[in-house]
């Protein structure tokens, strides 16, 4: 089953011309991007493998089965392209702490290395197509390839009946205890923490809750239904003025893979950047790699490192920051 972001749309009748103008432009950004050619992105390898990397290396999956939903290719497939990958050094299977019934997939060293140039690769095709664009036309583009996307996404969940993950903002019933029970149960599982920290969370989340009012603050979370797959919150009260703070970060276990992560870090950078901070922070540990990797896609920097026990339990806290562009 695959999943898609929820938005209400409008039925139109669309003529064949401006559906062969698309299908046009389509072929041609998929020429110039080097899609036809036999190695993608100065690679030698296929735009499958190119984009297993990227998003192992983004954390937008973690599991093979998420890769082919990803992808939309068959699991033979998906085996054979791991197999590969692991083979040539780019990618490993690691235990999965969350489910131990399934391996956990990662860039290796030199998988990581490969990613790097690959983004710098890309980032070079982007800065030379967008160069001689005024703001005004890249906003424009930019604008365009996000709804195009995601009419994609909407016909590819309709083909396969898929449920739709909607992204709400604010305060819902039971949104408080959920978060709570997200964090408690996943940090006690995976990292050992206890009472400490569930009370931590519990106390701070409520008494934001009640500040959420303020046009300062919000808080994002994913639902399926009635479940809570994740959610983040931006507090802009407590660290001062001008400054924003990231809190309470999580994705259920069963929900990786899915780019929910992915999604919550857009909606909350954008708050963000449309509420005017100069500065926004968050605190987190060392170890927790695929947060860091979308931390780091979405702009944040690593500040500092040091041991500390605000959660209960020793770890090498780490702060992060994201400055305003």
């Amino acid at each position: 089953m695959s999943y898609w972001l929820y938005d209400t749309t409008m039925t139109q009748s669309i003529s064949l011309q401006r559906i062969d103008k698309v299908r046009a432009v389509s072929r041609a950004i998929v020429r110039e991007l080097g899609f036809m050619q036999k190695g993608l992105a100065g690679t030698d390898l296929s735009p499958s493998a190119v984009h297993t990397i990227l998003e192992l290396g983004y954390g937008t999956v973690t599991k093979a089965s998420d890769l082919g939903d990803m992808l939309h290719l068959e699991k033979s497939t998906v085996s054979r392209l791991v197999q590969k990958l692991t083979e040539d050094g780019l990618i490993e299977a690691k235990s999965n702490h969350a489910d131990r019934r399934t391996r956990q997939l990662d860039l290796t060293k030199n998988g990581r290395v490969l990613l790097k140039t690959l983004e710098e690769f890309g980032r070079m095709q982007m800065r030379s197509a967008f160069e001689h664009l005024s703001n005004d036309d890249l906003t424009k583009v930019e604008a365009g390839l996000a709804l195009f996307a995601k009419a994609l996404r909407g016909l590819g969940s309709s083909a396969s009946g898929s449920t739709a993950v909607e992204i709400r903002q604010g305060y819902y019933s039971s949104v408080i205890a959920s978060v709570v029970g997200l964090h408690a149960t996943y940090y006690a599982t995976n990292y050992g923490f206890g009472a400490v920290f569930e009370r931590k969370v519990a106390t701070e989340m409520s008494e934001f809750m009640g500040r959420l009012e303020s046009p300062m603050n919000t808080t994002f979370s994913a639902f399926l239904g009635e479940t809570l797959l994740g959610s983040v919150s931006l507090d802009g009260e407590d660290l001062g003025k001008g400054v924003g703070h990231l809190r309470w970060f999580i994705v259920s276990p069963e929900s990786q893979g899915m780019g929910i992560g992915n999604l919550l870090l857009e909606k909350a950078t954008s708050f963000v950047d449309a509420t005017g901070f100069d500065r926004t922070r968050l605190w987190t540990f060392k170890g927790l790699d695929t947060a860091r990797h979308l931390y780091e896609k979405h702009g944040f920097e690593l500040t500092r490192e040091t041991p500390g026990r605000q959660w209960g339990t020793e770890v090498i806290e780490q702060e992060f920051e994201r400055k305003r562009t």
